[in-house]
């Protein structure tokens, strides 16, 4: 039997879910959230309420937003022709944190994976060539993972969407062999995005 009260028990489980937070760590969250003030606690209830309820994807980009396009597809400073593509929204941020690049991006939702059930059809790769026909791209930037799914489905986009003057490059492999965007610093994507080959 547990030495902890069943809602502390239930807090745990529901904190053990989220990305990076092991059961040591949800377990600690949970203690200190049900001895914190009554205030501070029901602020951040109502932070994470607010924020789930009000940022969606942008339904132009698929970065997070809470308007419709997002302030990067509606930013004029931007370069329209050039499209960075990335797996999750996430990778916009770390990206933008780089400040090595100026242009659009489109979010794939993932990567394909056989094994994991993902085919081409489950990613928003269609919404990416409507994008290419309507926006006048000259340029789209594969910056996805380094790993072996990765790889394949930078190959099976340069495939697809190269044609008459859109240039498809991918970013240097500044970036650990099999990890993601998210592992890496500003000044490695600085550097993996600088030295982009071609793939077209």
């Amino acid at each position: 039997m547990s030495a902890l009260p069943e809602p502390v028990i239930r807090l745990t489980a529901a904190l053990n879910k989220l990305p990076g937070i092991g059961p040591r760590s949800a377990e600690r969250i949970a203690v200190h959230l049900v001895q914190e003030e009554r205030g501070r606690v029901a602020a951040l209830a109502e932070a994470i309420t607010v924020a789930r309820e009000t940022v969606s994807t942008c339904e132009t980009c698929g970065a997070l937003t809470e308007q419709q396009p997002c302030g990067i597809c509606s930013d004029p400073r931007r370069q329209e022709t050039t499209v960075c593509v990335v797996e999750h929204p996430t990778d916009v941020l770390n990206v933008e944190k780089s400040k090595a690049y100026n242009g659009r991006y489109h979010v794939l939702g993932g990567r394909i994976s056989p094994l994991n059930g993902v085919g081409p059809e489950d990613l928003r790769i269609q919404e990416l060539e409507t994008r290419l026909s309507a926006e006048g791209i000259t340029e789209l930037i594969l910056a996805l993972g380094t790993d072996v799914e990765g790889e394949a489905t930078c190959h099976y986009l340069a495939d697809r969407l190269t044609r008459g003057e859109v240039r498809v490059s991918r970013i240097a492999h500044g970036l650990p062999a099999g990890s993601g965007l998210e592992y890496a610093d500003e000044m490695t994507l600085r550097h993996a995005l600088e030295g982009r080959r071609n793939m077209s």
